[in-house]
């Protein structure tokens, strides 16, 4: 089975990250993995929700990560929670740092994605939300919802 480097397919998404968060620029970065985490992300068994980033050293790692162990992957299975390095250029790896120190931004995993026979890993520069810009995103939603909603009635 050949797979196109241009294919896309989404594993998991922190919808999360959505709410609590604006995000202001995003990233895509890849991740080191072994083998029975790779095969096991293949099976969706992977959870974003409580999950950050930290930069260490000039290296770019995921924190919080889980990915279920491989059912068929006896000893080779590794810690679900360990702590993953982000494969990404220097120069973006420093902006991003550069960014969040100066201006109080974090950086937040936003989903993991097979883009061709990679996994990749799409990671947002974020600035929080209050609790007034979450009422006001919720509110607006709705209202769109009832828009959309009162559309379809009136067509049918």
């Amino acid at each position: 089975m050949l797979v196109s480097k241009d294919s896309v397919k989404m594993i998991a998404q922190n919808k999360k990250a959505r709410h609590e968060y604006f995000v202001l620029e995003s990233f895509e970065a890849g991740i080191e993995l072994t083998g029975t985490e790779v095969k096991s992300i293949r099976q969706g068994a992977l959870n974003l929700k409580e999950s950050w980033c930290q930069i260490k050293s000039g290296e770019l790692y995921i924190n919080g990560m889980h990915i279920s162990p491989y059912e068929q992957g006896n000893i080779f299975n590794r810690d679900p929670y360990r702590v993953r390095r982000l494969l990404m250029h220097k120069k973006e790896i420093l902006r991003l740092y550069g960014k969040s120190k100066q201006e109080g931004l974090t950086v937040i995993p936003l989903s993991v994605y097979l883009k061709g026979s990679l996994v990749k890993l799409s990671v947002g520069l974020c600035k929080g939300k209050k609790l007034y810009d979450k009422r006001a995103d919720m509110a607006a939603k709705t209202a769109k919802r009832d828009m959309d909603r009162s559309l379809k009635e009136r067509g049918q």
